[in-house]
């Protein structure tokens, strides 16, 4: 697909992605320093040391995730790499609402049945028939999104 085909695209800001890994980092490496320098039971340095390596991890994960961004298009909702999360065919729902259960800032994509389970920190996650997008990304272009998609499934 080209780039003239994209509806709405939905990305990360530098600044809250930036944030976010920052964060992640931070609290990685305080618990892996934690862990190694503090004079405490051996079993617990270790339980430090393996949280720390995981939020390292996580934060890792997060800043390879948010450098993707989300795109719609006539054909459904995909990532910047081509990844189709969301056939428009399939899409049944969307949920914006205060009591859904939807990511930070985003909104929740319910389709007519299952799609592969994925993750994306900060942007997106698949479970089941329900796609949550949002994060790290801003309420307002999310908001555009979900009313662009909530438009095409209405129409008839």
């Amino acid at each position: 697909m080209t780039q003239a085909q994209v509806i709405a695209r939905l990305a990360p800001t530098p600044g809250r992605r930036g944030l976010a890994v920052a964060i992640l980092y931070g609290l990685g490496g305080l618990l892996v320093a934690l862990g190694l320098l503090h004079p405490t039971l051996p079993a617990f340095r270790v339980v430090l040391v393996v949280l720390g390596a995981g939020t390292l991890l996580l934060g890792e994960k997060l800043r390879r995730a948010t450098a993707l961004a989300l795109e719609l298009t006539e054909a459904g909702l995909r990532d910047s790499t081509g990844r189709m999360l969301a056939p428009m065919a399939q899409i049944r729902q969307i949920d914006r609402g205060i009591f859904a259960f939807k990511p930070s800032n985003g909104f929740l994509v319910t389709l007519d049945r299952p799609v592969e389970r994925a993750w994306a920190p900060g942007l997106y996650w698949c479970l089941g028939r329900r796609i949550g997008v949002g994060g790290v990304v801003s309420s307002g272009p999310a908001r555009a999104m979900a009313e662009q998609i909530a438009a095409r499934i209405a129409a008839p």
